[in-house]
């Protein structure tokens, strides 16, 4: 008989891999930085917009997960739980940078944060491509990248958070201090700032319609 190769073990979980680096494994440590270094790094890098920044908040990152291992409460995945750490590590680099309190980000009554302070678009075209198509250049990726490197910072956080690193509006209300309704104003406002960013470069200029606003 021909001998059958024993099956292959799984990849250990996130959760396996976080409990045996609490335990002082250092593999299990090193598998979730391989698995979650690049992640860390992107978040950062678009939250913060410089490169050096973005690997100092990396570096915090991971101190802190092996630092703080036996407070992980398994309430959220460990991904959440890294990328909450990453996050709040990535707010604090801006403030500093900023000369800021470590509020300001989180502040509860900003005028803002109203559906009537919303901006009326001043460019309104259909787009030359479906977006599907254009999410597929990466010039169009660059476009987009840049348009969120120019947001207030405590949109492009919201966005970054909600609609990129997908959490939920309770987490994102939460890390950052802000309440859930808070978070969904900051979040409309950021996605219709960037899509009128992103129309004046890929919408039909031919087709373009001028709006009117009754301030009556």
């Amino acid at each position: 008989m021909v001998p059958v190769p024993p099956a292959a073990e799984p990849d250990p979980s996130d959760l396996d891999l976080l409990r045996r680096a609490g335990r002082g494994d250092w593999t299990a440590f090193e598998g979730l930085l391989a698995r979650y270094q690049g992640r860390v790094f992107g978040l950062a890098l678009r939250l913060v917009g410089h490169r050096q920044d973005a690997e100092d908040v990396t570096q915090q990152t991971f101190l802190s997960v092996l630092e703080h291992v036996d407070q992980f409460r398994e309430e959220a995945a460990v991904a959440t739980w890294i990328l909450r750490i990453a996050a709040n590590h990535a707010l604090k680099s801006l403030r500093k940078r900023r000369g800021l309190p470590t509020t300001s980000l989180a502040a509860a009554e900003d005028p803002d944060d109203r559906y009537a302070a919303l901006p009326h678009p001043r460019f309104i075209a259909p787009w030359r491509e479906l977006p599907d198509q254009l999410a597929e250049r990466a010039e169009v990726r660059c476009l987009l990248d840049q348009a969120l490197a120019e947001l207030d910072d405590k949109y492009r956080v919201v966005f970054v958070l909600r609609d990129i690193e997908e959490l939920s509006t309770a987490e994102t209300a939460a890390l950052l201090g802000l309440t859930e309704a808070n978070v969904k104003v900051r979040l409309l406002r950021a996605r219709l700032l960037l899509r009128e960013r992103l129309t004046e470069a890929l919408g039909d200029e031919a087709a373009r319609v001028f709006p009117t606003h009754d301030h009556g």
